[in-house]
């Protein structure tokens, strides 16, 4: 006998981030929710106002203590939160704190759902959902973006104080209080096994891309006349220009090309972020004119520029705990076909060697980024072999309509016969 059709689930999401922002972290929320949504279930998301990542709220919006929207078939609720830029760590702090309260205030508030996920990045928005879960006797299911705090420690955005020693119990406690932790890499649920996790409480949905967003399509030139990019060969770093990406290694990358007379080549520096405003003052005091800043754009405009540059830069600082990271921006660039130039050590150059898609160098090496751009600049033969290689790669392995259904697997999984973790 054949079992019948699942039950319709209640998820509510708890997510610091959420669209217009453009960030990783939103999109994969939003893009889980929306196709939860088209199968049939009720999805509602608690965040905050839209202000990421430089702290002043989009327009269209206000930092009121509630205001309800519906996204994509996404019941959205959002709420006031201590609005600060992604930059600092008292201001970010409270920003972080703030969204915890408020955030649980509207779980409690909300009816009860069948299962409820909370996300990080940050870490006390896996608090909120741990509160919540325990207020409402509802099933909770945390999700790993990032290791907290270390990751904080190892960009240097704060100090090994009374405070990180708070969050790492905090840490501690939110990991014993979910009932499944789903994460996005094999290198992430290595790092949780070490933290004592059982191996059975762990799932992995890895980040994918959006077929219905990043896919073949053809040259937009208004971004090329937009950008004063010309003809010359592009190489685009598109995401959260931060302390962990470590983009100053363009500057110096763009100064080595300079001095090589190579310009017919240009970096496009596409976001904002914490180090953005040095990093361009910077350039324009070198007279870098070969490393272009768009600042903030619109997600939905992110697929055009991608079909316009010629390659794509993955790039973190060289530190342990970022050989743990699947960059999505890995996904979106190779569903483009476009050929990946990779500083990041570990299981992302595991993948991207896998997969054929690009050009591993060290990260922080100006001179092997060097290399590789003029490689890919000169050998148009190897930027279409690489760039097909990894469209072919992702559309079998990273396509989101099918991680979608394995996340959605779990949680009801765990709506179903979740009993409350020690």
């Amino acid at each position: 006998m054949k079992d019948g059709p699942r039950p319709t689930l209640r998820i509510l999401f708890l997510t610091h981030y959420f669209p217009p922002e453009g960030n990783a972290p939103a999109a994969r929320v939003h893009e889980m929710a929306k196709r939860w949504v088209r199968a049939g279930h009720e999805v509602t998301v608690i965040t905050g106002v839209p202000n990421h990542p430089a702290g002043r709220v989009y327009d269209g919006y206000r930092n009121r203590p509630f205001q309800r929207e519906v996204v994509d078939g996404i019941r959205v609720l959002r709420v006031w939160t201590f609005v600060a830029a992604n930059r600092g760590v008292w201001r970010r702090g409270l920003n972080f704190a703030s969204f915890m309260l408020t955030a649980s205030l509207a779980g409690l508030c909300v009816r009860r759902h069948d299962v409820l996920v909370a996300t990080s990045p940050q870490l006390l928005c896996g608090l909120a959902g741990a509160i919540v879960s325990a207020l409402r006797s509802t099933p909770f299911v945390l999700e790993i973006r990032d290791i907290w705090p270390e990751s904080i420690t190892t960009v240097g955005a704060a100090d090994k104080t009374l405070i990180l020693r708070l969050l790492e119990r905090i840490e501690r406690l939110v990991y014993s209080r979910a009932h499944r932790i789903v994460t996005v890499g094999e290198g992430y649920k290595e790092q949780l096994l070490r933290r004592g996790v059982p191996a059975e409480r762990i799932g992995i949905v890895t980040n994918g891309v959006d077929k219905e967003l990043f896919g073949s399509m053809p040259t937009e030139s208004s971004v090329r006349q937009r950008y004063h990019l010309d003809d010359r060969f592009v190489c685009a770093y598109v995401g959260t220009i931060g302390m962990a990406a470590g983009l100053e290694v363009v500057l110096r990358t763009a100064s080595l090309l300079r001095e090589k007379s190579r310009t017919d080549m240009v970096f496009l520096l596409v976001g904002d972020g914490a180090t953005r405003d040095g990093l361009e003052e910077s350039a324009r005091e070198q007279g870098l004119d070969s490393v272009v800043f768009t600042g903030r754009v619109d997600r939905g405009l992110v697929p055009g520029i991608l079909a316009t540059v010629d390659a794509c830069l993955v790039h973190l600082r060289r530190q342990a705990l970022f050989e743990s990271v699947l960059p999505s921006k890995i996904f979106e660039a190779a569903a483009m076909g476009k050929p990946i130039i990779l500083g990041v050590k570990g299981h992302a150059a595991d993948l991207v060697t896998m997969a054929q898609c690009g050009i591993c160098i060290e990260p922080d090496d100006p001179d092997g980024l060097a290399r590789a751009a003029v490689n890919l600049a000169d050998d148009s033969a190897l930027r279409r072999r690489l760039g097909e290689a990894g469209r072919r790669y992702v559309s079998v392995h990273f396509d989101r309509d099918r991680l979608s259904h394995q996340y959605l697997e779990i949680l009801q999984s765990v709506a179903a016969g979740a009993r409350p973790a020690s």
